[in-house]
């Protein structure tokens, strides 16, 4: 609908569409300007209040400096004392820009309006992530807000060719979403497959934010194994762009979404780079030794306790030592969802008694349980490796699926032995080197195999030795550092 001529059918619309008068935080400012009305809509919360009032200053000014003139859009237009000015010509893109913060300004007898951004939205200020601290680096990190995440990014990443598309997602909430890329590095097609499925995306509202938008790109079904990384750093989402990848960020959402990944983009952790390349080789090795472990400790360790034979004699004490009531298989799993609830406890639990909490379950349920019988120490010394190793994986998401794995390797074990946990270990393999995550293989440079990509997730190479980008994301230019003349 275009804006009518008529400021009065301007409100009534606002009225009756958007409830003008029912809403609270929803306002309108009028004022006579060379004895013509204009009007500013606005919600409260989400906009700036010291620019607004420059605004009204210098409109109402003009009534002291101006005669009457019939080019008073035209004279609005130049005297309102901001850097972001937009022309708008329709009802619907007024009613959206309002409602994202945004104010409105309409001319009576004029059918375009002038949009002011002079959003201020409520949130955090940058500090670093809970989940991906480091020991030495920055302590910004993402927060809710779009405009400052790509501000972040930018601050990082100064160059011309670098484009934040901006579209919104959602039949009601209208949700800001940006595609971030460098354009002569980042794969066109991979930016129109982004681009294209964002489009596509029809819903009422991201309530949470970049994980709807996730299961609507990558089309993950019940696959536990995340298909994209999630990071809060502003620094490994630069790293990122600048290696190719194209990274979509939500307003409302304080994690950046990162395209395309495989399995080991997970397993990475911003203090690998923080220190020397052999300090975060070392760094590295223990992650995986810890995903590893979180993995296949508990089942390997249930199929000794099941086959003793199975170990050498040097190994002969491994196993319970000690008679119990109920069987190993139902302890393992008790513990393991005893753990579960730990944790689920310490995020719900107020910091202040998560202490508290932490210290009844460690001496008191820990110690008893074992003292009735209801677990044997073994059981409790390998499901808590087995929990550390979970808690050391970067990624959240890999240690949940990781998780399913385990208890998927276990039952096969118990049921079937030896060849359970050969057939068991392979179908694991097997599922991973399936998924494709935007036509990427996941398990690259693994399977398919590329030994120069596969010694740099092994070795942590310094950053002079790294002057190609990785294959994976097909980079338009995959030199890093250009060749010297």
């Amino acid at each position: 609908m275009p804006i009518p001529a008529s400021l009065n059918e301007v409100e009534s619309y606002m009225t009756n569409r958007v409830g003008l008068e029912t809403s609270f935080d929803l306002g309108v400012r009028k004022l006579k300007v060379l004895k013509k009305d204009v009007h500013f809509y606005y919600v409260n919360g989400l906009c700036d209040t010291i620019p607004i009032v420059q605004i009204v200053k210098e409109l109402v000014g003009i009534n002291n400096r101006k005669e009457i003139s019939t080019q008073l859009q035209e004279i609005v237009e130049n005297r309102i004392v901001h850097q972001s000015v937009e022309p708008v010509d329709n009802m619907d893109e007024v009613v959206d820009q309002v409602l994202s913060g945004l104010i409105v300004i309409l001319v009576e007898g004029e059918k375009k309006g002038l949009v002011v951004d002079v959003r201020s939205y409520p949130g955090r200020t940058p500090q670093e992530p809970d989940t991906e601290k480091v020991v030495r680096g920055s302590r910004d990190g993402f927060v809710e807000n779009i405009i400052v995440n790509t501000a972040l990014t930018r601050r990082r990443i100064r160059d011309e060719r670098m484009r934040f598309e901006i579209m919104k997602v959602g039949e009601r909430s209208k949700t800001d979403i940006a595609i971030g890329y460098i354009k002569d590095v980042a794969n066109p097609d991979l930016v129109n497959v982004i681009r294209k499925e964002l489009e596509a995306i029809e819903i009422d509202g991201l309530a949470m934010a970049d994980k709807t938008i996730e299961e609507f790109i990558v089309k993950q079904g019940y696959n536990p194994y995340p298909l994209v990384r999630y990071t809060e750093r502003a620094d490994v989402a630069a790293s990122h762009l600048l290696e190719g990848h194209v990274l979509i960020y939500v307003d409302t959402s304080p994690s950046v979404i990162i395209t395309p990944t495989t399995y080991f983009h997970h397993l990475q952790h911003a203090e690998e780079y923080r220190q020397s390349p052999a300090v975060g080789t070392l760094v590295r090795w223990i992650r995986f030794i810890g995903v590893v472990v979180s993995l296949i400790l508990l089942p390997l360790w249930y199929l000794y306790v099941k086959n003793p034979h199975l170990l050498p004699e040097a190994l002969n004490y491994i196993g319970p030592n000690e008679d119990s009531n109920i069987p190993v298989l139902l302890q393992i799993f008790f513990a393991d969802v005893g753990i579960e609830f730990l944790r689920l406890a310490a995020i719900h639990t107020p910091t202040p008694l998560s202490t508290a909490m932490g210290l009844i379950a460690a001496v008191l349920i820990g110690q008893i349980a074992i003292d009735v019988g209801l677990f044997v120490p073994e059981v409790i010394l390998y499901v808590s490796l087995a929990a550390i190793g979970t808690y050391a994986t970067p990624s959240y998401e890999i240690s949940m699926a990781n998780k399913i794995g385990r208890l998927f390797l276990l039952i096969s074990t118990a049921i079937f032995h030896v060849p359970g946990f050969v057939v068991g270990a392979t179908l694991w393999l097997v599922l991973l080197a399936s998924i494709r995550s935007l036509n990427t293989p996941y398990l690259w440079p693994f399977l398919p195999f590329s030994p120069k990509a596969f010694f740099e997730i092994i070795i942590r190479r310094a950053v002079p030795g790294s002057k190609i980008r990785p294959s994976i994301v097909h980079a338009r230019n995959r030199q890093r550092q250009p060749a010297k003349n």
